[in-house]
Order: structure tokens, then sequence, then C-alpha cells
């Protein structure tokens, strides 16, 4: 894993137990997985806007935000972008209309 995503999930996981009033990601996590929930909808809300109207450098930033407030919702949920990568690396080589079908059960 590149070792600037490792950082950051070593930092969130850090934070989770911190005292909410000194950090970002400790208020979070005391508001519940609804309310992380909630921000990782605003984020992607956020860089889909940048993507059709704000350009590059605004998406990268929105970008940025949305894949921190994921990587806290992976850790409030006792996962990590290291799962994600394995779940990405078992979809390789199969199509996406045929993987999507796979889960119509």
């Amino acid at each position: 894993m590149d070792p600037r995503i490792a950082r950051l999930e070593a930092v969130i996981r850090a934070r989770k137990d911190a005292d909410p009033a000194s950090s970002y990601v400790a208020s979070l996590f005391a508001k519940g997985t609804a309310k992380i929930a909630q921000k990782v909808g605003e984020e992607a809300t956020e860089t889909i806007i940048a993507a059709l109207r704000e350009g590059p450098d605004k998406l990268t930033s929105e970008a940025a935000d949305l894949l921190f407030h994921l990587t806290i919702l992976l850790a409030d949920a006792e996962l990590s972008l290291d799962d994600v990568l394995r779940e990405i690396e078992r979809r390789e080589g199969i199509s996406g209309i045929e993987e999507k079908a796979s889960r119509k059960g």
C-alpha cells in the first residue's frame, strides 16, 4: 500500500478514541456511523460538482476530502483501504456487467 495511505489510516485509527473536542476525526466517530456516512455523501456530491464545473485543482481537492471521509467510514466498520483493494483484485478479469449481475440474488 502507498505509504501516504498507510499514514492516513494510522492517524485515523489513532484519533478514533481521542477527545472529540480536540479532533475532527474523533468528533465524527463520536457522532456515529450515520454522520460519517452523511459526510461521505456530501463529499461525493462536492466531488461530482467539482468534476462538472470547477476544474482539475478543485476536483483533486474534493477527491482528497472524499477519500479522507471514506477512510473514516471504513475504519468505523473495522475495515481498511486494503480490504477495498482486495475486493478490486478479486474482480480483476471479470466484466463489470458480469460482476454486477452476480450480486443480484
